[in-house]
């Protein structure tokens, strides 16, 4: 399994133990459940970390050190080389490439091993949405899944939309969904009452394809009308970018007025807790291969309001009380929203057994195993 470190991927080569994108975390989750199943998770560094022999009793971990000039600059040659070395003297039977974000999917592809990728986000769909110029981290990104989708044994795809996106390029796809991590279904969900007030949650990286900004005008137009809540926002928000910096700028004066907070990023324990206090998330992107926040909440029998874009349709069909409307209609979403507070809030009872029969970890890795014995069955 070739996954990104996000101690590398943040900078934050202090951390004593590695951690993975919550999609990858939940899949070793169900992976370290199967028996007769030896699994070993690399990563590239640009600087020396701590690296523990096991993340769990099946699952080995190794942190290959490659120099600066050995990542994007150079088409990520030195990740390539580094991870092909080691290979060779582990002899894995199958290669797994997590993301096409950065070095995954290439060195997965180029490993010389049987291969398959996971794509996690549509890098030719994001740099469309992100109006990315030439040169730019997503253009390369683009760039660069572009060259790799030919060249390995097969996608996993995590929608309807990513398959439909992989298929023209890739040899053979499989439809898959990320899973949602373990906790969200291990932790009792409260059965005391949610919040007098309601909450509307919003959860992810400031971004511009993620569309905060958007959000936060339906927000205080609601606010205008009369509407009470307060709208929370979870995630990171960088203000070297202008969207970033706009955002920060924007929700210092929502919290002002006091119908909106910033609550930066959570631990996993923090942020269960922040969507079981909550009374509805709103996820409302411009491009969104999955959707897996949209799982996470649902799966805590939460209210969601959404756009009906990428994955997210999959997850909300047959999903209680998931509202969905079109991309940048926000006027319908803002009178649905409305409507539901005006109702005093109700809230699904059967979201979470339904997020539970679908994504649940151990189903996902079954389905992973299957694919892997199916791409090993077939002429190298």
């Amino acid at each position: 399994m070739l996954t990104t470190d996000n101690r590398e991927n943040y900078r934050k080569y202090e951390i004593t133990s590695p951690h993975f994108g919550p999609a990858v975390e939940a899949l070793l989750q169900g992976l370290a459940e199967i028996p007769d199943l030896e699994v070993h998770v690399v990563s590239c560094s640009q600087q020396p970390m701590s690296a523990p022999e096991k993340l769990s009793a099946n699952t080995l971990f190794h942190l290959l050190h490659v120099p600066k000039i050995g990542w994007l600059r150079t088409g990520y040659q030195g990740c390539i080389r580094a991870t092909r070395k080691f290979l060779r003297k582990l002899q894995p039977d199958i290669v797994h490439g997590q993301g096409t974000e950065r070095e995954c999917a290439l060195c997965a592809t180029f490993s010389g091993f049987p291969n398959v990728i996971t794509i996690h986000g549509n890098m030719t769909a994001v740099a469309r949405a992100m109006n990315a110029g030439f040169g730019s981290y997503y253009w390369f990104a683009a760039t660069l899944e572009r060259f790799t989708l030919p060249r390995t044994n097969g996608v996993l795809c995590n929608s309807a939309y990513t398959e439909t996106a992989v298929r023209p390029s890739a040899p053979q796809t499989w439809r898959v969904p990320n899973a949602v991590r373990r906790e969200f279904f291990d932790t009792p969900i409260p059965t005391s009452p949610r919040s007098s007030k309601p909450i509307l949650l919003n959860i992810g990286a400031v971004s511009p394809y993620k569309r905060q900004l958007e959000v936060l005008k339906l927000a205080r137009d609601l606010h205008r009308d009369g509407r009470v809540f307060e709208l929370r926002f979870i995630g990171t928000a960088d203000r070297k970018s202008a969207y970033g910096a706009a955002f920060l700028d924007q929700i210092a004066d929502a919290e002002r007025i006091g119908f909106a907070r910033y609550l930066h990023a959570k631990a996993l324990s923090e942020l269960i807790a922040c969507i079981d206090a909550a009374s509805a998330l709103i996820h409302i992107p411009s491009e969104e291969a999955f959707g897996l926040v949209v799982a996470e909440a649902l799966s805590r029998n939460l209210k969601f309001f959404g756009s009906a874009v990428g994955g997210i349709p999959d997850i909300a069909t047959g999903a209680e009380s998931a509202e969905l409307s079109q991309v940048g209609n926000d006027d319908t979403l803002a009178t649905a929203i409305g409507n539901w507070v005006q109702k005093r809030c109700p809230q699904p009872a059967s979201a979470a057994a339904e997020m539970r029969r679908r994504y649940h970890p151990e189903v996902i890795a079954k389905r992973h195993v299957e694919i892997y014995h199916e791409v090993l069955s077939k002429p190298s």
